[in-house]
């Protein structure tokens, strides 16, 4: 008797795991702003207090009813952003859960918070990267995906997806046979326009094509990560060391000693900031020796740099400021998503240039 797996991977996990953390951050910050504006209010009068982690985990369990009563991936898509929505309002008091004093205020929740999101991301990556994709879970996601048949019309695109997907499927289960004989008598319908976001990325590809074969490319990058490792290295130092001096004793004379003192005050937060500061410059600087003999590889140590920032700086960061760090991970960010655009088109024309030497 074959063993029956008990879990196997959707392959669309990571754009549900944008949707998811989009959703949960947002509410976030709706909340916080909306609390501030409104001076705090309380739901339950004077004897009770009806906190919204309650509605968190209202909405977490709707969205698990959703999945249990339908079907199809619409229902799945609101069902994840309904799940993240409620996720948001119950993290939201995790300073509640953490203090003795109940203090929704406590200073290292956003900290937290952030630690949260991060954990929830690398797990959920980690389990899509572990081991090779294997045979039934083709067969599971082909057999997913063969509900457009049944929910609309089958595009070209959607199906070649679920062709390849039964290619890889194992080849001596019953169902499999059957499924491409299904597929090969659907017709496919006239491909949908490209929505805005199909048409900026091909846009941008176009664009970044041109940009990257320009003399001056490499320039630019070496000039663009100098300037952020400099803004990013000010800023935490200034955190660090001068926050609180005030701009008198900044711009005095005596400024320099008074820094020297402060180092024997320096928490672990700040060492570990300004540590992960420095292991985050060392990759920015690999990356510009790198970047005249091995594009690709001078790219990869630039991502290297975003994500220690995002993975570790940011974490402290989050600590000391809160929200008011929400500004530097949205730019890190923002250089992560266009690092890894041009990482893919990088290696898009490196297997190109593999393939054209061996034709």
């Amino acid at each position: 008797m074959r063993k029956e797996r008990l879990f196997v991977r959707n392959f669309e996990a990571g754009g549900h795991l944008e949707t998811f953390l989009v959703a949960a951050v947002a509410s976030i910050l709706v909340i916080r702003l909306f609390l501030k504006v409104t001076g705090y209010p309380k739901l339950g009068g004077v004897s009770l207090h009806i906190a919204h982690v309650l509605w968190g985990g209202l909405l977490m369990a709707a969205a698990v009813l959703m999945l249990l009563l339908f079907l199809g991936k619409p229902r799945e898509r609101v069902a994840v952003v309904v799940s993240g929505v409620g996720f948001g309002y119950f993290i939201d008091e995790v300073g509640k859960f953490l203090t003795h004093d109940n203090d929704y205020f406590f200073k290292p929740s956003v900290a937290v918070m952030y630690v949260v999101f991060i954990l929830i991301v690398v797990s959920v990556r980690a389990v899509q990267a572990a081991g090779f994709r294997t045979s039934l879970e083709y067969l599971m996601n082909a057999v997913r995906e063969l509900e457009e048949i049944a929910w609309r019309d089958m595009d070209e695109e959607e199906k070649k997806k679920i062709q390849f997907y039964l290619s890889r499927s194992p080849s001596g289960h019953p169902l499999v046979a059957p499924l491409k004989e299904v597929l090969s008598k659907v017709e496919v319908s006239q491909a949908r326009p490209p929505g805005p976001i199909k048409r900026l990325t091909a846009s941008l590809h176009v664009a970044y094509r041109k940009i990257a074969s320009s003399g001056w490319f490499h320039h630019a990058i070496v000039i663009f990560f100098l300037f952020q490792l400099a803004v990013n290295l000010a800023y935490v130092i200034a955190l660090v060391f001068f926050k609180g001096l005030g701009w008198q004793h900044i711009l005095s004379v005596g400024v320099f000693d008074r820094v020297a003192s402060n180092l024997g005050t320096l928490t672990f937060v700040d060492w570990a900031e300004l540590a992960s500061s420095v292991v985050s410059a060392a990759f920015v600087l690999l990356g510009i020796l790198f970047l005249p003999r091995n594009r690709l590889l001078a790219l990869r140590m630039f991502e290297r740099a975003v994500l220690v920032s995002i993975f570790l700086t940011q974490v402290f960061v989050f600590y000391k400021e809160q929200f008011g760090a929400l500004l530097g991970l949205v730019i890190s960010l923002l250089i992560l998503a266009a690092l890894r655009f041009m990482i893919e088109k990088e290696q898009s024309a490196a297997i190109s240039l593999i393939r054209g030497r061996s034709d």
